[in-house]
């Protein structure tokens, strides 16, 4: 019981952290310093992915319609723009893909330490506050997503691939970072990153599945099922308050939390633990 009440707590850092540009796999890792599960490493390394699919479909549920390519109504249509929209978020994925498959546990051994997501977060906090000022005096020039390019989409992606090599980096301040860079406006970017979230981490997790085998335990699963149940619950909310903020605000002040954060994690491992 006291596992499971653990896998609830994770599964509320995940919901929060997972969409919003702070990092989540950062936040999990710092977490676990002080919040231990009682499973074995290769269980925490499988659970530290998987339980991101609860998020995920939260993404599902709530953009269906810009989802989903198919109608029904009289007859059949197809909305070729989604299906364009598509497309473009695969080739955007394919560099991060092709480092996860051939690199991922030698990114693992290397980066995933507290000292490692310390320095991540900083150094992408001021890259939120450098951005968003220089930003202020301009105009994004893509303000929908079927403004979105594959040029765009692929140099969205060569972000998303900095997030894969550096925890704390967070997969959709990276991503949200690329895209303000290119002119894309702070709600599309949001989105856009969003949607590259489900193939992303739909092949993270079956990687790590496999990887991992199906011979769950009980109380294994019973531990996935509540961090990922709450991870969905906790992401629906989250989400649709992050869309509403980001209409009206920049994302300054995750730049400062991010900076904030990275110094007192910095502080622990250096001058109190």
């Amino acid at each position: 019981m006291l596992d499971i009440i653990k896998a609830i707590l994770f599964g509320i850092v995940e919901g929060i952290t997972e969409w919003l540009p702070i990092s989540s796999t950062g936040h999990m890792i710092l977490l676990n310093e002080f919040v231990k599960l009682d499973v074995s490493p290769e269980f925490w390394e499988m659970f530290l992915v998987v339980i991101q699919l609860g998020a995920i479909l939260a993404v599902v549920v709530l953009f269906w319609n810009k989802l989903f390519p198919f109608r029904f109504k009289e007859k059949p249509v197809i909305q070729k723009d989604i299906f364009s929209m598509w497309f473009k978020i695969v080739a955007a994925c394919i560099p991060a893909a092709v480092v996860g498959i051939f690199f991922d546990e030698k990114f693992e051994e290397l980066f995933y330490n507290p000292v490692s997501v310390a320095i991540a977060l900083i150094v992408f906090g001021i890259a939120f506050l450098m951005i968003e000022n220089r930003n202020k005096s301009l105009k994004p020039r893509i303000n929908s997503l079927s403004e979105i390019t594959y040029t765009s989409a692929m140099i969205i992606g060569l972000f998303q691939l900095i997030a894969a090599v550096f925890p704390g980096t967070s997969r959709s301040g990276a991503t949200i970072i690329g895209g303000l860079l290119i002119g894309v406006s702070r709600t599309v970017a949001a989105e856009f990153t969003f949607f590259m979230a489900i193939p992303v981490m739909l092949g993270a997790s079956l990687l790590k599945i496999l990887k991992f085998g199906f011979a769950f335990s009980g109380t294994e699963m019973r531990i996935l099922l509540a961090g990922m149940i709450v991870a969905f619950l906790v992401s629906v909310f989250v989400i649709r308050c992050l869309m509403g903020y980001i209409k009206k605000h920049d994302f300054k002040v995750f730049g400062w939390y991010r900076i904030v954060l990275g110094i007192l994690v910095l502080a622990y491992f250096y001058v109190i633990k």
